[in-house]
């Protein structure tokens, strides 16, 4: 059985250097005002609401200029972003399907501006 929430949604935990590709990604997104969804198949783990007794496998959140995001992390950042990774997660943003976290591509075609 599926549980519709509204309001405040469950924490997503998301491994952190994912989680600081989807933030940049996401806010970049807001800054222009624009909305759009995020979705997760598996992974990541969705927890921290107890009237979900167990995580759900897949959800979708609604993303617009008034979400409230907070992102926290476990380590402070080490390296540059993946601009590879980037690219195509904001992409996959613009798409029908929405945002969703997919597998880091290797960093090595991209040159910088």
């Amino acid at each position: 059985m599926g549980h519709l929430i509204y309001g405040v949604a469950p924490a997503i935990r998301i491994e952190d250097w994912g989680l600081r590709h989807l933030q940049s990604v996401m806010l970049t997104r807001l800054r222009r005002n624009e909305s759009f969804s995020f979705s997760w198949d598996n992974e990541p783990d969705v927890g921290g609401d107890a009237e979900v007794a167990e995580s759900g496998r897949h959800g979708t959140v609604w993303i617009s200029k008034s979400s409230s995001l907070y992102f926290s992390y476990d380590r402070q950042r080490d390296r540059p972003l993946n601009r590879r990774w980037l690219v195509l997660l904001a992409d996959a943003a613009n798409s029908t399907h929405g945002l969703r976290l997919l597998p880091e591509p290797p960093d090595d075609s991209l040159p910088r501006p």
